[in-house]
């Protein structure tokens, strides 16, 4: 069966075409522009996604080297993300759908993301433990099967992807901050400065605006002026990552102490960041269980999860 996938919840465009479970094809247009306003504007974004989704779906049909009629459903993200973006590759999907006469399915957003595990050659194993982390979302859920999924915590204010952002920000570093983060952070001491992380009464939930208030009063204590020297930046960027780290972390080892799983899955944007990669493949392999974490195409918003989810 071929299934046609649209993903277009927030600033990245992407169609893919998924075959018996296999990818064939899973392209994406990343709005790099919003780089400009120090965020995504909304006008912007569905404005761009009305430009790109048509040529990505003829394109994502040349890979596959199939046309139109041999596909078989016809997919796209219903939410939650940015209304208008949403409409441009959810009403385009619809529509090429009844014009072929062929089933529409809208996909949940986090729905693609939790499973997107299972785009990779070892899959998560049921029940597992997914903790989703992206620039909207921070999640930790309890996956029984495909069918049976309950939310363990949640974040109570900023996502963690945001609180990244947001920090890049008050460093002059431009968004998206947490790649700019990462990298400042691989060669800085990220025990130099020591920024707290929050311990909720809610078992599972997170919290990351005290950490990022613990930031801005490290900067307006020692940089008032806004003037970072470069060592200092890195140090700054290897602590805070480093806590924002500890604090998902935290909550995942409390949840491997208290539901008896056989997988761990981390999944989201924030997934492409190798110290949270490697300290979940540690943490899984303490507890002799599999760590599942998607490459870093399929980490952020991509097509093929939408797709695989329908």
């Amino acid at each position: 069966m071929n299934v046609l996938g649209i993903e277009s919840s927030c600033d990245e465009t992407s169609v893919a075409i998924i075959s018996d479970k296999s990818v064939k094809a899973n392209l994406i247009s990343s709005q790099d522009f919003h780089t400009n306003f120090g965020g995504v504007v909304p006008e912007l974004s569905s404005r761009a996604h009305l430009q790109k989704v048509k040529p990505l779906v003829e394109a994502a049909l040349k890979k596959s080297k199939l046309n139109l009629n041999e596909i078989d459903v016809i997919s796209s993200t219903g939410g939650p993300g940015l209304i208008g973006a949403l409409l441009v590759g959810f009403t385009f999907a619809k529509g090429l759908a009844f014009a072929l006469k062929k089933p529409f399915v809208s996909v949940n957003h986090i729905d693609g993301h939790i499973f997107s595990g299972f785009l990779m050659k070892k899959k998560p194993e049921f029940p597992f433990l997914v903790l989703v982390v992206s620039g909207g979302h921070t999640l930790l859920l309890f996956v029984k099967n495909v069918t049976e999924i309950y939310k363990l915590g949640t974040t109570v204010d900023d996502a963690a992807g945001e609180a990244f952002d947001k920090v890049g920000k008050m460093l002059g570093l431009g968004y998206p901050g947490g790649p700019q983060i990462e990298i400042n952070a691989a060669s800085g001491d990220e025990n130099k400065i020591y920024f707290p992380i929050a311990d909720l009464k809610h078992e599972f939930n997170f919290s990351f605006s005290g950490l990022k208030t613990a930031v801005l009063r490290y900067l307006q204590k020692h940089h008032p002026e806004n003037k970072i020297v470069a060592e200092d930046l890195k140090n700054i960027c290897a602590s805070f990552q480093k806590a924002t780290v500890d604090a998902l972390l935290q909550n995942v080892q409390k949840a491997l102490n208290s539901y008896n799983v056989k997988s761990i899955s981390l999944v989201g944007g924030v997934a492409a960041n190798k110290k949270l990669r490697d300290e979940i493949i540690e943490l899984a392999d303490k507890h002799k269980i599999n760590a599942v974490i998607p490459s870093i195409e399929y980490c952020g918003d991509n097509g093929a999860m939408i797709a695989l989810r329908a």
